[in-house]
């Protein structure tokens, strides 16, 4: 099993249901499942393309803004 953490200051457990991309809406279960199945995470893949392509909405999506 991964572990994915929260780059904010005061760390977050996330739950497996719990949104880890807000603007592509993919939780840490997905991303686990992700990278146990392709041996790396093609949902990065497709964020960073996204992101390039200006399809990130991260300022509005996310309860953060970042």
């Amino acid at each position: 099993m991964i572990e994915i953490k929260s780059s904010f200051q005061k760390q977050k457990k996330f739950k497996d249901e719990d949104l880890v991309c807000y603007c592509f809406e993919y939780t840490k279960k997905d991303i686990e499942h992700d990278f146990n199945e392709n041996g790396r995470s093609l949902i990065y893949e497709k964020i960073v393309l996204e992101k390039k392509a200006g399809g990130c909405n991260c300022a509005l999506k996310n309860p953060s803004g970042k």
